[in-house]
């Protein structure tokens, strides 16, 4: 029996529409002829949805018992002994109810498949196991429900049910989505803009890879090698010379200009291992081209051309990044070079790119930055052509080519020298020149075969010839050792330059620069160690590595920064050429140090001001905000008092009610500022205990008439961590802002929910709203949005609730209301392993 196919709609998330799709294919199907059963479809009570299942076979649904309620699972044996041609199932990452056939949905699905029956499925990209952090991450929601990736790879049809993230958040608007009491928390939670974007763009980066891997298996069965350009795919060719991050950034530029680009960079190593490339300067570029969003390869191949094309045919490329030659001028005569070959061998359907870099021309040759030596394989050539050159040279000329004249002789001797002096150095120079020598005068100099020279200019010659080779080999040894410290130099002045950046832009911590100190000298461990004076102790400001030094004395390099600080260093003794370059690290290190000092005292400082702001304004709010409800109090008391008037028993009752009235307001003003002044002398001292929030939030009410507020806190939250004392304080501080801004008639709804590791208590309102450069102002102290009467407060409410939610760990900010108004979010932690199994979110967010 032929297998069934497997058709799914992927969706970035709930409401997009992938049920309704699924639904309309089935009617297709049945107006084509097709027997087609819906096997499972959950529609969610949506009107628009349930009314598409009208018309469509429907298998009954198998009922579970479980904890005392009933429950209803997909029927796999009806749905086998029915044995339709294909069949709906809806809700693919689904988690069956203990009882069923099977633990989850989609195995339900594989033995449909298996019985040769098509199944057309849905399935949320936040369900895809792969990918359930990321989800997390930016949604706040643990998916507990997941499909493996490969379940959903395997499929033999893959269609992405797309829609903008405006356009659902409007069907959640109108109600096409939940039901009415739950739009607000949906659209200000889950389906935030920023959520809805960023799910909708791993929904496409995954649909657009499993196209481009049915792409690449299309090609390689239909053996297609010409490349099909539907993607931008740039190869950027790399040497391991610095010009590579030249060629790696324009690369990153190119694909920006195209939707979708994508760039791989290629090093090319040779099969026998041997090459003159910078490991750190390759590992540099590896690092470039990952954080641009790129991947580095690295492929073997003797002919670099020919490999080079053949990656970039094989990965389906449309364009190639190559630098121009840093061959010399007259290196080209050994060939074209790899840029104008690939150039001439790619074909009219691959764009070869050759960008110009500040490397051009200057050589092929990679400096090595720190102490560069000439190799073994070069010196043990200098003392063969030092030594045995001069040997073989002799036996030529003697045999082959006898009496050229003793000038030509000692000119073919003295290029050997040279030759020598260039291979290996000095040694083998003068070595070649003592052998020379030697050899000029025992079988080229009259009298032969003796060292007797008879003519006196001959004595000259081998003078003038050996003083001639050993100044050629001080000249070039001298260059080389000039070229090595220039080399040297270079990597110092580039560390130089970093730090100088650093100093600059105050970029680097402690721990990150002494890790580079490490690095950069291959050291064990790097302290930085300071005392107050001379005979204080030494105590640790910073280090990295196992076992660093805590006293100058016991390491192996220490280098002073000023009096009272050392920079130590443990695993060999650095030469002394080095202690430059570690004498600028150590300032910069105490820099860092002074820096971090300067800044802690600069916050003192600014708390102190912050202090004196706050003590202004304080007497500025007793001045008049405090001495409003004390006037209405005083004369209320004064007319009760009054002789000369004769109030009645409800004028009494008016004047009393008066000053009860002011009384509150007063208690009000003056308990917000005592708690204001614990919150700035940071002596509040909060007891985290399990907390059930219903208990709390019905309490914060009481300051607020019964029928301005709707309460909506389920039962099954879970428990949080929080002092109950300071979280009822601050969610009575919201609410009374809320119900104060809030239109006549209009309630505020103050509810609950779990997200994650937290409960966020959403207190809505329909009034004003704040714009957004105003919604972190508004918990400044004394700050009151808009023209609220001075009588009504002195704008220590939201202060004192953001102080207390912080203070109890959680957080407290401003959010619009769809349809207007503001939305306070307080959000706090559940209490440790007293989380919820399933987030407290509707249905939907979970299928």
């Amino acid at each position: 029996m032929a297998r069934g196919t497997l058709r799914i709609y992927l969706g970035a998330a709930p409401g997009v529409g992938k049920t309704y799709a699924m639904l309309s294919e089935a009617h297709r199907r049945v107006e084509r002829g097709t027997d087609c059963v819906v096997a499972f479809v959950e529609h969610h009570h949506r009107p628009r949805t349930e009314v598409m299942l009208h018309g469509l076979e429907q298998l009954p649904r198998r009922e579970i018992e479980y904890r005392g309620g009933t429950f209803t699972e997909m029927d796999v044996d009806a749905v086998l002994r029915r044995a339709p041609k294909v069949a709906l199932v809806d809700e693919l990452a689904h988690t069956n109810m203990p009882g069923s056939r099977n633990t989850k949905r989609w195995r339900d699905v594989e033995e449909l498949l298996a019985a040769g029956i098509d199944v057309i499925s849905t399935v949320n990209i936040q369900h895809l196991e792969s990918l359930g952090d990321v989800v997390e991450s930016i949604t706040g929601v643990r998916q507990r429900e997941t499909v493996p990736d490969e379940v959903v790879r395997r499929a033999d049809q893959i269609e992405l049910v797309d829609m903008s993230p405006q356009a659902l958040r409007r069907r959640m608007a109108h109600g096409n989505i939940y039901k009415p009491d739950k739009v607000d928390a949906a659209l200000s939670n889950y389906f935030r803009p920023g959520n809805l974007t960023a799910l909708r763009e791993l929904a496409l980066l995954w649909v657009a890879d499993r196209v481009d891997a049915h792409l690449t298996e299309y090609r390689s069965e239909h053996h297609v090698s010409a490349i099909w350009g539907s993607r931008e795919r740039i190869v950027v060719g790399l040497t391991g010379g610095p010009e590579g991050r030249t060629l790696i950034r324009r690369a990153a530029r190119l694909a920006e200009k195209g939707a979708g680009g994508e760039v791989m960079a290629v090093y090319i190593s040779r099969s026998d291992g041997l090459t003159a490339v910078s490991p750190k300067e390759l590992a540099l570029q590896r690092t470039l081209v990952e954080d641009l969003g790129g991947t580095f390869h690295q492929v073997v191949g003797d002919d670099i051309p020919a490999a080079l094309l053949d990656f970039a045919r094989g990965v389906n490329a449309t364009q190639i990044v190559l630098g121009v030659s840093r061959r010399r001028s007259w290196q080209y005569v050994f060939g074209p070079g790899v840029g104008a070959t690939v150039a001439r061998e790619s074909g009219p359907d691959l764009d070869v790119h050759l960008i110009t870099h500040a490397e051009v021309g200057k050589g092929r040759g990679l400096p090595v930055a720190r102490g560069a030596r000439l190799g073994r394989s070069r010196v043990i050539s200098g003392w063969l052509a030092g030594v045995l050159g001069p040997l073989l040279l002799t036996w030529l000329l003697k045999s082959v080519v006898p009496d050229i004249g003793l000038a030509n002789h000692m000119l073919l001797f003295l290029t050997l020298t040279v030759a020598a002096a260039l291979l290996g150095g000095l040694l083998p120079a003068l070595a070649s020149a003592v052998v020379g020598s030697t050899l000029l005068n025992w079988f080229f100099t009259p009298p032969v075969h003796t060292l007797t020279v008879a003519d006196p200019q001959n004595i000259v010659a081998i003078v003038v010839f050996v003083g001639v080779a050993v100044a050629v080999a001080s000249v070039v040894d001298l260059a080389a050792r000039r070229t090595h410290q220039a080399a040297r130099l270079r990597a110092e002045s580039e560390i130089l330059s970093f730090l100088a950046g650093n100093v600059l832009r105050g970029e680097t911590g402690l721990e990150d620069l002494l890790e580079r100190v490490r690095e950069t000298f291959g050291m064990e461990s790097v302290a930085l160690l300071e005392r107050a004076g001379e005979k204080d102790p030494w105590t640790c400001a910073g280090s990295v590595g196992p076992g660093p030094a805590t006293t100058p004395d016991a390491a192996d390099v220490d280098v002073p920064v000023g009096d009272h600080m050392a920079l130590s260093l443990c695993g060999r003794v650095l030469p002394a050429a080095d202690r430059r370059v570690l004498a600028a690290f150590a300032a910069q290190a105490a820099v860092v140090v002074d820096r971090r000092r300067l800044k802690g005292e600069a916050d003192r400082a600014e708390e102190l001001a912050e202090g004196n702001r706050i003590r202004t304004a304080l007497l500025a709010a007793v001045s008049h905000d405090l001495r409003t409800p004390l006037a209405g109090i005083k004369a209320a008391v004064t007319s009760l008092r009054s002789d000369d008037v004769e109030w009645s028993e409800e004028d009494q009752a008016e004047l009393l009610e008066a000053i009860e009235e002011g009384a509150d307001r007063l208690d009000h003003l003056v308990g917000n500022l005592l708690d204001m002044s614990r919150l700035q002398t940071g002596t509040v001292t909060p007891i985290i205990r399990e907390t059930d929030l219903d208990e709390v939030v019905p309490m914060a009410l009481g300051a607020v008439p019964e029928d301005t507020v709707d309460l909506d806190v389920p039962e099954s939250l879970p428990m949080v961590g929080v002092d109950r004392g300071l979280l009822e304080r601050s969610v009575a501080n919201i609410v009374e802002n809320a119900v104060k801004y809030s239109p006549p008639g209009e309630r505020v709804l103050v509810s609950a929910s779990a997200m994650a590791d937290r409960v966020e208590i959403r207190v809505v309102d329909r009034g004003p709203g704040v714009p957004d450069e105003v919604k972190d102002r508004i918990f400044e102290p004394f700050q009151r949005y808009g023209d609220a009467p001075r009588g009504d407060g002195v704008g220590l409410g939201l202060a004192v609730a953001r102080g207390f939610a912080e203070a109890i760990g959680g957080t407290l900010h401003a959010e619009d209301t769809p349809g207007g108004g503001l939305t306070m979010v307080l959000a706090v932690r559940t209490a440790p392993g007293r989380r919820r199994e399933r987030p407290d979110v509707s249905p939907a967010v979970t299928s």
